[in-house]
């Protein structure tokens, strides 16, 4: 769907996992990630997701893998799971290159508006890491709110990442669709 910003958004396709994997990566670790503020390299080493991850959600029946492109060119991304009353966001990825100019405000905003309209949802979910406090304040002034719920980071599974400390758990985060 195309979008009044220049964007377009659309669901991925198997034929996308591989520029998802990396756009992601890119986001969140190792030293090209510092260009953006999304960063966890000082917090986790190893990957963040990988193909088999991303196949996962594009292959899922209540799950969609939104992709955002500018020029042809995948720039942003994040994962849509229908679960009943309300509706996950997660794998929220935008292009570090791209950060700070607004481009995830609208891709949230999207990603809000299919769920409510496709979903009929009321609520939007998500988990970040929880010693994120900047991450979480831009969710805060996006409309979601810390409902104090954590749940474990799951150590010992390097498919999240190698922690470099020991302190790390997920907060639930909560915005209503209304």
């Amino acid at each position: 769907m195309n979008h009044p910003t220049g964007l377009t958004f659309r669901d991925a396709t198997d034929a996308d996992v591989d520029t998802l994997v990396a756009l992601v990566e890119s986001a969140y670790r190792g030293e090209a990630s510092r260009v953006g503020w999304t960063t966890e390299a000082d917090i986790l080493d190893g990957q963040r997701t990988d193909p088999e991850g991303v196949r996962e959600i594009v292959k899922s029946p209540d799950s969609r893998l939104l992709v955002v492109e500018r020029d042809g060119r995948a720039v942003a991304c994040c994962q849509l799971e229908h679960r009943g009353e309300y509706a996950y966001f997660g794998m929220f990825a935008v292009s570090p290159v791209l950060q700070g100019e607004g481009l995830g405000k609208v891709v949230m905003a999207e990603a809000e508006r299919q769920v409510r309209e496709t979903w009929g949802v009321t609520e939007m979910h998500m988990t970040v890491i929880s010693v994120r406090e900047d991450l979480i304040a831009w969710y805060e002034r996006r409309g979601y709110r810390r409902t104090g719920k954590t749940s474990p980071f799951p150590y010992g599974d390097e498919r999240f990442g190698i922690p470099r400390r020991d302190d790390l758990r997920f907060e639930l985060l909560v915005k209503p669709l209304v």
